[in-house]
């Protein structure tokens, strides 16, 4: 079985969408469960996810990374997918997460995303990322892994110690400790919508500057808070 993590917080206006797409795949329902990890939420989201997840619970561990780690430990399946709440997943998502993982030397799985705002500027941004993403993986330098589309091995997931519960940058701090564990692989198959509202709304060049500098002082700030933003309706 797959088991796919959701983790939200006050996505009223958007789970709904990203929980359909989920429920409507190209396999069998009974062939993977949807987890829905929430953070509090003072809306309606954890009412919404209920009509479609077959979990849907309160983190108990701190932050986004503690909220994916607390669905893995709830998880059956022995294969992890992980996306966010305000992402649309095409319908073959599972079905090509469950192929990547029949090489058995697979521990880890990623890929690129697009733009659900469709405008030139988010185009051209996610083109960047996706880019810097490639260039990472064939030149086997980093690996610039994203938490709304990635899958795992549960057991590898759990003997590399799982995600760290930081601001910024768990998602990508947890390759370089996966990749100890077997082989990671770049499947520009694996599509995922990613939502731009967070750059629509506070900015592409401060958000981006906000994640860096996060990231470059060990995933924790005082100064920037990257999670559990608010955003306009």
């Amino acid at each position: 079985m797959i088991s796919v993590i959701v983790p939200s917080f006050n996505e009223e206006e958007n789970i709904a969408q990203c929980l359909v797409s989920l429920s409507h795949q190209t396999i069998e329902r009974s062939e993977y469960e949807i987890i829905v990890v929430d953070g509090g939420s003072t809306d309606k989201t954890c009412e919404i996810a209920r009509k479609y997840a077959d979990k849907v619970f309160i983190q108990t561990s701190k932050k986004v990374g503690g909220a994916r780690n607390d669905g893995v430990m709830a998880a059956k399946g022995d294969i992890i997918a992980s996306t966010d709440a305000d992402c649309i997943l095409p319908p073959y998502w599972v079905e090509r997460v469950k192929k990547d993982f029949s090489d058995k030397n697979i521990v880890q799985v990623y890929g690129p995303v697009y733009p659900i705002e469709d405008s030139m500027g988010n185009h051209f941004s996610l083109l960047l990322a996706n880019t810097f993403s490639r260039i990472g993986y064939y030149s086997r330098t980093f690996y610039y892994t994203l938490g709304c589309n990635t899958a795992f091995r549960k057991d590898a997931f759990l003997r590399a110690g799982m995600y760290r519960c930081i601001d910024a940058g768990d998602d990508l701090e947890i390759a370089m400790r996966m990749k100890d564990q077997g082989k990671i692989r770049f499947d520009g198959k694996l599509k995922v919508g990613f939502s731009m509202r967070r750059y629509q709304q506070y900015g592409t060049f401060k958000s981006l500057y906000e994640w860096l500098y996060i990231v470059a002082h060990g995933g924790e700030s005082q100064k920037y808070a990257y999670t559990q933003k608010k955003y306009n309706k």
